[in-house]
């Protein structure tokens, strides 16, 4: 209990003791005192006292201390409230968005310590913090803990942790600007000191700015520390390189490639047919079953997208799988998006089922064992089909280096070839803000063909 019934009493000297001098004060009915060595500590700890008094703060009757001291004793530090933060976020976070909390916030922790003497090596301390400090699990109660509280982690983790945990700001010290500067300076670099990408840094930082913000909801801050500081991101450069998306001629080229590749390659050459002429994510790919395709004999097709099974780390999923069940991105659990699709995937598509039948849950793209198809495995097909459909040249290029490429040439197409930005933005799963930011080049390319058809329409002609 606080209360402003405090009496400070003079100093007295009690020989023959190791400390002999006491400072005894009284808060509400209960007494205090501490003994020192020297008189002068004595006499410096009565003027703090004092001096707390004088600016009218309340006194705890427990511990006898001032409020803001009693404050700062209580208030945890950065390491303690990252991992509060983490542990908080993770039942409602998605697995890919989990993964990415945690390693912001092993990028930024190590910037709010007192000292770097004895530090680990910044290798053993990322994973010591991404993967047991800032990872959650269940415990028997059915609550989220940090997985570095309840399982015991090899000896070196152990020991980081450890280290990091006696040398950790308090959340009110890093608060400070020219910590939060440091810890600004770090997130913009690599583990190797070199620059981290654009959206790194801005995706690092908004956690960073989101974990200052539950500070401020645990009342352990009163203002924003980021607002403070003189610090701007990166500009952002989201357009696409054109130079390196491949053209129709380009694309075609490449998913032959891919189907010349035996039989893993002919079952996964229409998953790159739904990257280019459908342009899906991979993961919507992942989820696809036969009950979301409409495929006539002739003519176009639709897809009736419902979800994604986006591929992330067994330790970020609630059950252990390597990839995480969930609705369209950035779209309602339930919503569905449906996609025409042209004569040449809906047969590429029919052919498939045909040939390779779907897995026991309906989907058509599987791994030789049942389970999703990994990154690992049509990157390296890709990989392969690059050095067979493209030029020495192209190939040593960053021309259509990684598969994505195939879902940036879709999208081009659509636009180049007059399809309402609208129209393109929905097929894609895109907002328009998105398309106009990652697309703006070929838009912007468009105008000479708007000024013609307004050039029509003043002119009268039909």
């Amino acid at each position: 209990m606080l209360t402003y019934d405090v009496d400070i009493w003079s100093i007295r000297q009690r020989k023959g003791r190791p400390k002999p001098f006491e400072l005894r004060w009284r808060v509400g009915t209960r007494p205090h005192s501490r003994s020192f060595k020297l008189k002068t500590q004595a006499d410096g700890r009565r003027s703090e006292l004092m001096a707390a008094l004088r600016d009218r703060q309340q006194f705890d009757e427990v511990s006898g201390l001032p409020a803001s001291e009693l404050e700062a004793l209580n208030t945890p530090t950065w390491y303690e409230h990252a991992k509060a933060y983490a542990v908080m976020k993770w039942p409602k976070a998605a697995a890919k968005h989990r993964a990415s909390i945690a390693e912001a916030l092993a990028t930024v922790t190590p910037a709010f310590v007192a000292t770097t003497r004895g530090a680990p090596e910044p290798e053993v301390l990322r994973i010591a913090l991404y993967s047991w400090a800032f990872r959650a699990v269940q415990a028997d109660d059915g609550t989220f803990v940090s997985r570095a509280d309840v399982d015991e982690p090899p000896a070196e983790v152990q020991s980081a942790l450890t280290w990091l945990a006696k040398h950790s700001f308090k959340v009110t010290d890093a608060a400070k600007s020219d910590r939060m500067r440091a810890a600004l300076d770090a997130l913009s670099r690599r583990l190797d000191g070199k620059p981290a990408a654009d959206n790194t840094v801005s995706r690092k930082r908004m956690v960073l700015s989101n974990a200052m913000r539950y500070a401020i909801e645990k009342d352990i801050l009163s203002v924003h520390p980021l607002a403070r500081v003189d610090w701007e991101p990166p500009t952002k450069d989201d357009e696409v390189d054109f130079r390196y998306v491949p053209n129709p001629k380009q694309a075609a080229a490449l998913i032959a490639a891919v189907r010349d590749q035996g039989t893993r390659g002919a079952h996964l050459a229409p998953f790159f047919g739904c990257l280019y002429y459908a342009a899906m994510r991979p993961s919507e790919i992942a989820a696809l079953t036969e009950a979301d395709c409409k495929l006539p004999e002739t003519g176009w097709g639709e897809l009736i997208l419902a979800g994604s099974r986006p591929e992330v780390g067994s330790g970020w999923t609630d059950d252990g799988a390597s990839f995480e069940q969930r609705g369209l991105k950035r779209r309602a659990r339930k919503a569905t998006r449906p996609v025409p699709i042209p004569p040449v995937l809906t047969a590429m598509l029919r052919d498939h089922l045909k040939a390779y039948g779907t897995a026991e849950d309906g989907r058509l793209f599987r791994a030789a064992r049942g389970g999703r198809v990994r990154s690992t495995e049509y990157c390296e097909i890709w990989d392969t089909a690059r050095g067979e459909a493209l030029t020495e040249a192209e190939a040593a290029s960053p021309l259509a280096d990684v598969p994505y490429s195939l879902r940036h040439a879709g999208v081009s197409l659509w636009i180049n070839s007059g399809v309402d930005p609208v129209e393109v933005a929905r097929r894609a799963g895109h907002s328009l803000t998105v398309l106009f930011r990652f697309y703006a080049k070929i838009l912007r390319g468009q105008q000479t063909l708007a000024n013609d058809l307004i050039d029509k329409g003043l002119s009268g002609d039909e």
